[in-house]
């Protein structure tokens, strides 16, 4: 963990923190602010710029996407940094410590994903659609699959295998893969969450398929969301 780095906050100055030892009090005053931990979500698969993390959580305005990087910044939880030329471009991306965000990021959205007011069809971010699949796989219906997996989501490029059960994701070409996904994200987790075969999928038009569809539907077959009982 690089605490070195982390500026510890003046709590007398900051009359909105909880002021309580539990670590789940302090996980609050870091990332509970409106927005923060969506800010996290979308650096989770690498760098990314202003506007792009801008671009992708719909109604975050500039100024308060500047507070918070500023916020998570101090807190240790992100840094900035210059790509070298010919971008010349300052770039986010989360700390050593910040990327173990993953972990608690991922278990509660398995929890979420059990609420009656889970609604799939709401808006969803080209990075968050991806961490779902890393999220909501389930690799024992499967256990010896390993297909290597192209996506382009909304039009950015990834490219995704499964490795020792767990779904690894880059950003780059997916040309070669055995299987390309495209689509836009709703469209996509529609077609992952839902009940119709891929291939009626295709026939509507929510998503296209490049390669082997009888590849895509077996992935598709490892993903369900999960059903909670208050019983």
């Amino acid at each position: 963990m690089e605490s070195q780095k982390i500026t510890n906050p003046d709590l007398g100055q900051m009359r909105r923190w909880y002021r309580d030892a539990c670590g789940t009090a302090l996980a609050m005053d870091l990332i509970g602010e409106r927005w923060a931990l969506l800010i996290v979500r979308e650096l989770l698969l690498g760098p990314r710029r202003f506007g792009e993390i801008r671009g992708a959580l719909d109604g975050l305005s500039a100024n308060i996407l500047t507070q918070r990087l500023a916020g998570l910044e101090k807190a240790g939880i992100l840094r900035r940094r210059a790509l070298p030329s010919p971008a010349n471009a300052q770039v986010y991306e989360l700390t050593k410590w910040g990327r173990a965000l993953e972990e608690p990021i991922f278990a509660l959205s398995r929890w979420a994903a059990g609420s009656p007011a889970h609604d799939v069809t709401l808006p969803l971010s080209n990075t968050a659609f991806m961490l779902s699949l890393r999220t909501m796989m389930d690799p024992a219906r499967d256990p010896d699959f390993a297909p290597d997996l192209g996506f382009r989501i909304g039009g950015e490029p990834f490219r995704a295998q499964i490795v020792d059960g767990m779904l690894e994701i880059e950003r780059r070409d997916p040309e070669g893969a055995e299987v390309i996904f495209a689509g836009e994200p709703t469209n996509l987790a529609a077609t992952f969450y839902g009940r119709d075969p891929l291939t009626e999928s295709m026939r509507e038009g929510r998503v296209t398929v490049t390669g082997d569809i009888v590849l895509g539907q077996r992935f598709i077959d490892l993903f369900g969301l999960p059903v909670f009982s208050n019983d």
